[in-house]
């Protein structure tokens, strides 16, 4: 054997050492601590605090690059971003069940939050890439998997409340902040602000956030040889859908959400319009429903779950979200709309119960892939209701009104349009 083929087999033991040494996770370094559900919050809570901030600006952006069709537009974008989360979602939960899930926790938080720079850069490709990230704004379900890898079965639902209230409380300050240095400051400053805070939480990610996958579930490395059997996420999505009990569960998200996704699409429009409510009432009313979910989604959640059990939880959640339906839909006065939402925030426990117990129902190993399959499912609803209301808003001519032409008016951050319609949305139903 010659010198240069011993040095180059020296090498590359070196390389493997290292790698050994330094590769522990699928292929990303060691985070700081052991595996927790508080830095899963802080992913959550940096990814949609980013979003929220943008509420004004993005409104804004909406109605100048569509001014015709405004909401018609909005419907189609978010239609094309919830089918395309829809097939996406159980196949990156699956394949995180392999890989593991801080490799897939950084892939869908970068994609999320790739088209906030773009806002001010070019509108038409702002949009154009929010509809096709539906592929990877699934980061939830990696997130609730993460959490599914690190507490027992009777921890699950409080941790779950945990993060969705988190998730809630993201949205609960940023669209006034966001509307108040944009009024300031000028809307560039917000975009900044919100692609900087987008940055952070790839950092955490990347440094902070530890592998929750145990070891013995995943390849050594990226490089590891693994069966065809263990990558093909549609066997995992197969078996789990022979399931009868995940597949109830999926019918009764699909049939629970998809009136909630059209409710709240024309929500703020109906407040404004019909209701006469201000733009400080509305923004009122968005902070007090956020506070009232994130009790629900804490307190409340875990006594129910301790009192009454997993099933009944969440048939009780479903109880409130029909009241709460029908109370906005019958409602002709401003304080039944209060009351409503006082209920839409108690309806706000279904979705961690769900979670919850879908998560029971699956092994160790397929996490992933069931909160992929509810997570999906919801996806689809978030543009099957939009897309359709927008839909109806067309035949009937229905546009926005009252619109400031920039995004220095305060006003701006309460109208019925794309994220801050989904700050409420998402308060009331994560």
């Amino acid at each position: 054997m010659t010198q240069g083929k011993k040095k180059k087999r020296a090498a590359n033991r070196s390389i493997m050492l290292a790698k050994k040494i330094i590769i522990k996770d699928g292929g990303t370094p060691q985070g700081i601590g052991s595996p927790s559900v508080y830095h899963a919050v802080i992913v959550i809570f940096l990814e949609f605090f980013a979003w929220g901030l943008l509420t004004a600006p993005t409104l804004v952006v909406l109605h100048e690059t569509f001014p015709k069709h405004t909401f018609l537009m909005n419907g189609l974008i978010q239609g094309v971003k919830g089918l395309l989360s829809f097939l996406s979602a159980p196949l990156i939960g699956a394949l995180s069940d392999v890989w593991g899930r801080k490799s897939f926790l950084l892939l869908t938080v970068f994609f999320t939050c790739a088209p906030i720079p773009l806002m001010k850069i070019s509108p038409w490709w702002y949009f154009a890439v929010i509809s096709v990230s539906g592929v990877f704004a699934v980061t939830f379900s990696v997130v609730f998997a993460y959490v599914a890898d690190i507490t027992q079965e009777h921890e699950r639902s409080m941790a779950y409340g945990l993060v969705s209230a988190t998730f809630a409380a993201s949205l609960v300050t940023s669209p006034a902040i966001g509307a108040y240095l944009g009024r300031v400051y000028g809307d560039s400053l917000v975009v900044v602000l919100a692609t900087a805070i987008a940055l952070l939480d790839i950092c955490f990610i990347l440094v902070a956030v530890p592998e929750s996958l145990p070891e013995k579930m995943r390849p050594a490395s990226w490089g590891a040889p693994i069966s065809w059997e263990q990558a093909d996420p549609f066997a995992s999505l197969k078996k789990v859908g022979q399931d009868s009990i995940v597949l109830l569960i999926c019918i009764t998200v699909f049939l629970s959400y998809l009136p909630e996704a059209g409710q709240y699409s024309s929500f703020f429009l109906y407040l404004r319009q019909i209701m006469k409510f201000s733009p400080e009432s509305v923004a009122a009313f968005i902070a007090v429903l956020g506070i009232l979910s994130i009790i629900a989604q804490t307190i409340v959640l875990s006594l129910l779950m301790r009192s009454i059990g997993n099933k009944n939880t969440i048939l009780l959640g479903l109880g409130f979200q029909i009241l709460q339906l029908a109370w906005y839909g019958f409602g002709s006065e401003p304080w039944m709309m209060w009351a409503a939402g006082a209920v839409a925030a108690m309806s706000s426990i279904t979705f961690p119960a769900v979670s919850a117990l879908v998560s029971r129902t699956a092994d160790a190993d397929q996490q992933g892939v069931v909160q992929g399959m509810i997570t999906g499912i919801r996806g689809l609803c978030n543009g099957l209701g939009p897309a359709l209301y927008g839909f109806i808003f067309y035949i009937f001519h229905v546009e926005l009104k009252e619109l400031p032409m920039t995004g220095t008016d305060l006003g701006t951050n309460t109208s019925p349009q794309h994220h801050f319609e989904q700050s409420l949305k998402n308060i009331t139903t994560f």
